[in-house]
């Protein structure tokens, strides 16, 4: 018997990346968090940006570096994304934006476009990145994502929570990782009901 799969059992794949190149970096962490909070029904595999070279459309034209066709790739094969930022001066860190204008180009042709994304973001200060993940709504306008509107994840005070190891140990910083990655899986198949 032909067995098809349902939107219960379909496995949704994420591919996530932070929006820092730090080696010890929170927001790193927090996806190494996320991999261990996965719901049944969902795998994730991390990008790291920092072979991703500055963007300049005249090295556009004589074609994409193998990093960004790498990227791109991997966006594109993804079912959604999750993306872990830092905030820097009020907004989010230019890593993050220059990888994600990379991956919007060309124009009319960017695998981000109709892809599903969530946000989450540590920072040492109050807010836990607020500000950041608001300005990283508006960028996703424009690039034709669909960003997950709650629950948000803001992880203030960031030192305090993460052990020396970079393991996330504050309990409800990681209940409300893994009821991000749920609620990422219901959005995604909700946006794509041929996915099930």
């Amino acid at each position: 018997m032909l067995l098809t799969a349902t939107s219960t059992d379909r496995v949704i794949h994420v591919l996530a990346f932070a929006g820092s190149l730090r080696r010890n970096s929170y927001n790193r962490a927090a996806l190494r968090a996320a991999a261990e909070l996965l719901p049944a029904g969902m795998t994730m595999e991390t990008f790291d940006l920092s072979p991703v070279p500055v963007y300049n459309e005249d090295v556009e034209t004589e074609g994409f570096p193998a990093p960004v066709q790498e990227f791109k790739a991997r966006i594109a094969a993804a079912d959604a994304l999750l993306i872990a930022t830092p905030e820097y001066n009020y907004s989010i860190p230019g890593v993050l934006k220059n990888a994600l204008d990379w991956a919007s180009r060309p124009p009319g042709r960017s695998p981000l476009a109709g892809k599903p994304v969530a946000f989450m973001g540590a920072s040492t200060g109050y807010f836990g990145t607020a500000r950041a993940q608001y300005h990283l709504r508006q960028v996703c306008v424009i690039l034709d994502m669909h960003p997950l509107n709650g629950p948000e994840v803001f992880i203030p005070a960031a030192q305090t929570k993460f052990d020396e190891n970079g393991r996330l140990t504050d309990g409800r910083t990681r209940e409300s990782i893994g009821r991000l990655l749920t609620a990422l899986r219901t959005w995604t198949i909700r946006l794509q009901p041929g996915i099930g």
